[in-house]
């Protein structure tokens, strides 16, 4: 393949690509067998305060789908969203991100870092890590969610 170390996005690997798929499809899984309604996205375009985004997979509640469902972009962050680090991604720059998601109207971030095999989860009053051997949970959305970081990184 040429020594193409990585392709796409942002240095996009098949690791990270796996992680993405696996989070989205735990978290349409819980939002249907729980019934909490709302839907999940991969790469919805929405806005911070400062730009357009595309978080790699984010929750809406069923009231932001009402109103915002048929608009070409969100015009504010997402409750609940998830970035995954690829190896171009620098710790700072995600931790950036994730204070423009939370200026912009998201609870809860998820920063998933799957070579350190740690999730932490930032929202406006607390920072969380979880670490292999532990089950990480949503803290504001998706009423007590879980899965253990083992699995998620799997």
């Amino acid at each position: 393949m040429g020594g193409w170390a990585t392709c796409g996005k942002n240095g996009i690997t098949v690791k990270h690509s796996r992680i993405h798929a696996r989070l989205n499809y735990y978290w349409v899984k819980y939002t249907k067998e729980s019934r909490q309604g709302g839907e999940v996205y991969v790469e919805l375009p929405c806005r911070t305060k400062n730009q357009g985004r595309r978080p790699d997979v984010s929750y809406l509640t069923a009231e932001l789908l009402q109103q915002f469902g048929d608009a070409p972009a969100l015009p504010q962050s997402p409750p609940l969203i998830a970035e995954i680090a690829s190896p171009n991604d620098s710790a700072e720059d995600l931790f950036a991100k994730a204070d423009q998601y939370l200026e912009s109207g998201c609870e809860e971030v998820w920063l998933v870092f799957p070579e350190a095999r740690r999730v932490l989860i930032i929202t406006n009053n607390q920072r969380l890590a979880f670490d292999a051997g532990d089950a990480v949970s949503t803290q504001l959305l998706l009423r007590v969610f879980s899965v253990s970081v083992d699995e998620l990184l799997a």
